[in-house]
């Protein structure tokens, strides 16, 4: 049964960083695309950054280029999202994704870590 659980979110003023985890198992990480997703208040499920099997592939929303950085060790069998220079529009609960192309559509998705920007 795959799993996937990420840790790392808080409460941060604007302007300062997170680092998010995700973990999986019962599956290898390893050769499959996997993407960070979030969900802001009152608002629809968005695609914020994806990483696929080749290197250097990656995919990020417009509203996080240059501040968000999606990495992956494939031997710990996580993915990690490094979000800088946070602003209150990134208030959201966080998820890590796998399956399909990981960013019109996936398959698998963690329970979410909630990210606050506030002042």
């Amino acid at each position: 049964q795959v799993q996937l659980v990420e840790s790392g979110g808080g409460s941060v003023q604007p302007g300062g960083s997170l680092k998010l985890s995700c973990v999986a198992s019962g599956y290898t990480i390893s050769g499959n695309c996997m993407a960070w997703f979030r969900q802001p208040p009152g608002k629809a499920r968005e695609g914020v950054a994806a990483i696929y099997s080749g290197p250097g592939r990656t995919n990020y929303a417009n509203s996080v280029k240059g501040r968000f950085s999606i990495s992956r060790d494939n031997a710990e069998n996580t993915v990690y999202l490094q979000m800088n220079s946070l602003k209150p529009d990134d208030t959201a609960i966080y998820y890590c994704v796998t399956g399909g192309d990981c960013w019109f559509d996936f398959s698998v998705s963690g329970p979410g870590t909630q990210v606050t920007v506030s002042s």
